[in-house]
């Protein structure tokens, strides 16, 4: 499946830079159509990676703007600068997700002290990169320190709670890098959930990674406290 990226509006591409991003990014076909697009057409149904970084500096602002223009995919960026895109999910991995969101959200909603998000939301965290959790929390006094701009752009933070949950096209090593960049950049609980293993491997600072095999529930215990994650319509 062909992705189309928008630059245009945000960086207008020479020839020259053009063709070094397809000369430096050999895992996928690149092509670029009349209207200056970015056409991207990976090797297989996965994560693409484009690294454009050594010839253009994006800067977080036409970042954000870019990733707006590409709304049929999810986008995120390492803190290497390398865009990351994430094909659209099947229905299965779709309906898990709405339910560990509307499960998230609605204990949120009763308990007060944080808000929650879906897997649209953005962060851009301290070492650089931008990444978007399939469900995060983040206290609300955190939130509400923000200005109002970066309230309505990519959240400059790590969100305190985040959870990641394993599609087909997603590779357990990199999820699991994902959730140490986490812990790095200050998220105090994580939880990343392997349905077909019926698997949730647990993040927290400073201790090791505790695994968990078939559970049928999940406690948030004390981060979120009082939120229990029923797994039962996950598996």
């Amino acid at each position: 499946m062909a992705t189309t990226l928008d630059t245009k509006p945000v960086l207008e591409l020479t020839e020259e830079q053009f063709f070094q991003i397809w000369e430096h990014n050999g895992a996928m076909r690149i092509m670029c159509n009349a209207e200056g697009e970015i056409v991207l057409i990976p090797s297989e149904v996965s994560t693409m990676e484009t690294d454009i970084t050594p010839f253009v500096d994006m800067t977080e602002d036409q970042f954000f703007v870019f990733c707006q223009r590409t709304h049929d995919v999810r986008i995120e960026r390492n803190a290497e600068g390398v865009i990351l895109i994430m094909p659209p999910t099947g229905a299965a991995t779709g309906n898990r997700n709405a339910e560990l969101t509307t499960q998230l959200h609605l204990w949120t909603k009763r308990d007060g002290t944080g808000i929650a998000f879906d897997s649209s939301t953005g962060f851009h965290l301290p070492n650089g990169a931008t990444r978007s959790p399939d469900a995060s929390w983040v206290l609300r006094w955190r939130y509400d320190e923000l200005t109002r701009r970066e309230q309505n752009r990519f959240l400059p933070l790590c969100p305190d709670f985040a959870i990641e949950l394993k599609s087909p096209s997603d590779r357990i090593p990199v999820l699991k890098k994902k959730m140490e960049e986490y812990i790095d950049n200050g998220l105090q609980l994580g939880w990343l959930i392997v349905p077909p293993q019926k698997t949730v491997y647990i993040y927290r600072p400073h201790v090791p990674v505790e695994v968990l095999e078939n559970p049928n529930s999940l406690s948030a215990d004390p981060i979120l406290p009082g939120f229990v994650l029923d797994l039962s319509d996950i598996w």
